[in-house]
This record gives C-alpha cells, structure tokens and sequence, in this order.
C-alpha cells in the first residue's frame, strides 16, 4: 500500500469512532494515532491546544454535553504531499445529532442539527503530529435563530457532499493526477491575484479555470454561489471591496497544497492577510487594520475545470480582531429566551 493511502487508513479507526460518537473511544484512538505533543488548531474561540486530552476537553466534551447522539459524517477524505515534503490528510464533512442543551451560549434547539467541519491531519512517521480545523459556529448560531452580525448574501443551506459521491477517494495515490489538479488550482488563484490591481474582471481568466455550473460553497456568514456570476456577486466583489490588498503580504501566511486524484486541498494558519480599507464585505465599517484569515478548502476538478470549492474561514476570529465579539452579542440576543439569564443571555 502506498504512503498517502496508509494515512488515510491511519485515520480511519477515529472516524469510525466519532460515527457513534463515544468520547473514551475516541480518546483512546487519539492517544494511539497521535504524538504525545500533537497541536490541535481550532477555530475562534478554542484556538490551539497541545495534547490529546487538552484538546477533546476544550472541544468535545462540552459539544457532546450539548449533543449526546453527536456523530460525524465526513463526504470527502483525501491525502497527499505539498510540494515542501509534508504529508497531509484532509476531511470534510458535518457532525450531526439533537441539540439538546447550551452550547457556547448557543440555545440548543431540541431537533436535529449539522455543523459543518474541515480538519487536516499532518502525519510524520506514522503519527498525527498536527490538526488544522476549522468548525462553522456560525451555522450554529443560525440554525439556533441566535445569529447576531448581519445577513449572508449567498444561500445558507445544508452544504452537499460532492456531486459525483466519490470523495471518499480511494487508493493508490495517483502522483501525477494529484499534482496537477494541485497546480490548475494554484494557477487559478495566481490568475484570481491579478484583479483589482492589473486589471478588471476579465484579466483573472475566471471560465479558463471554472466550470460554467461550478458552485462556491461558502462559510455560514457569507453563503453560497452558482456559478462565476454567483461567486462574484455573494463574495469576490465585496471582499474585493472592502479588502483591495488581499494577495500582497505573502511573506506573512502559510499554505500547503495537496493533491489526491481530481481533489485538491490547501490549509494554512493563516493563510491569507489584508487589511479592511473599504466598505462593502459583511456590512463593517472600514477599519484601515490588517487583519489574518484562516481558510481551509477543497475543490473538485472534473474535466479539467473547477466544478465545486467547500471553502471555510473562522470568521469569528476575523471578527475578533477587529474588536467584535460575537458571542457577547448573541449573549444579548439570548435574554429574552426562556431558560437564560435575562441580564447575561448565558444559560442558566
């Protein structure tokens, strides 16, 4: 078996764990598939932790206090290496199950829920030494009718698997293909790079890369677009906006591209830096501050162009540079409702 499937057999036993989602169980096989110093970086407010147990005490215990059926569906699991040597697993998926008590604040709802994840895995000699994941809180708070900053442009919805069902993808590890579906991604952000500063829309080459019914699978706070009218009207245009200077800080950020078949993957934190100068994105005032994002994403490539691109970005961290805490908002929101506190909003 080549490297790149073994890894994502490595990983295999904590997915089956966290499909009927027992805390001891998965605790067990981290300590068995991790180093006993493994970094878990997590989203806003959880942030990074070394160690298993740190790790499943800040992050799951408390979740599946919140929702003790919690299990974990995960619709893409691919592998590969960036071109720096490092070996990476990527996971894409939902955790289900009743939320049935406070979570972060966040009013359980009593019915089924889904929260969207992306988590990456960095294996050295057989062992997980790093995790970068990103959780989408915010579709939480949406699903909990408790989203307190402003509306989406794009569609909120259950975001899909891919369309193909073949994300799940199997062995061997394909080289070649894995490498250049990698490089038509880098070309087309190289390309995406190039507007405003060189040019208008047309100099970023958008149909060469994307395919005409391609669909941007945005974050909860931002939402989805179909096709590149769709993905330009709900995001590019108002980050672009408000954020003219993304793209010129690279010597600040990290990302690692990876390949496995027609899938591609890049994780980094962070991976993009830029400052809101302008108006326009998510309705915030111009701040003039620089700020860094966390993005994790996937893209699938079918014949050559781009037809779907699950992308994250821990937006409540974005928020809290910039002096916004959106849970204490939430909190505000939280007063009214029967079983908080009306002075705090914090679940009594």
């Amino acid at each position: 078996m080549d490297l790149h499937s073994e890894h994502k057999d490595l990983i295999a036993p904590l997915r089956a764990a966290m499909y009927d989602l027992d805390i001891a169980r998965v605790r067990a096989v981290l300590h068995d598939i991790c180093t006993p110093d493994v970094t878990f970086r997590l989203a806003f407010p959880f942030e990074t932790t070394t160690g298993v147990d740190a790790y499943l005490d800040a992050a799951y215990v408390p979740l599946v206090q919140a929702i003790p059926d919690l299990e974990r569906r995960d619709h893409i699991v691919m592998a590969g290496p960036t071109p720096d040597g490092a070996d990476w697993v990527g996971c894409g998926g939902f955790y289900t199950g009743t939320f049935r008590a406070p979570w972060l604040d966040i009013p359980p709802t009593g019915h089924l829920l889904h929260m969207r994840f992306h988590e990456f895995y960095r294996v050295e000699n057989g062992k997980i030494v790093e995790m970068q994941a990103l959780w989408d809180l915010p579709e939480v708070m949406m699903q909990s009718g408790a989203w307190p900053m402003t509306p989406s442009l794009g569609r909120e919805w259950h975001i899909p698997g891919p369309a193909t069902c073949d994300g799940l993808v199997p062995g061997p590890h394909d080289a070649a293909q894995g490498a250049a579906t990698c490089q038509h991604i880098i070309d087309m952000l190289a390309h995406l790079k190039r507007h405003p500063a060189q040019g208008g829309p047309e100099v970023m080459e958008m149909p060469r890369f994307w395919h005409p019914r391609m669909t941007w699978y945005g974050p909860s706070g931002i939402g989805t677009g179909r096709g590149i009218e769709g993905f330009r009207k709900w995001h590019q245009i108002p980050f672009l906006n408000g954020m003219p200077d993304r793209g010129q800080y690279l010597d600040e950020v990290e990302y690692h591209f990876f390949g496995d078949r027609n899938y591609a993957a890049v994780t980094g934190w962070p991976d993009m830096v830029q400052s809101i100068t302008d108006g326009g994105w998510l309705g915030i005032a111009p701040t003039g501050q620089k700020i860094e994002m966390r993005s994790l994403d996937f893209w699938r490539v079918e014949n050559g162009l781009i037809r779907e691109n699950w992308v994250m970005v821990d937006l409540l961290h974005m928020y809290d540079q910039i002096g916004v805490d959106v849970f204490a908002r939430m909190r505000e929101f939280n007063k009214a409702r029967q079983g908080f506190d009306p002075e705090t909003g914090v679940a009594l």
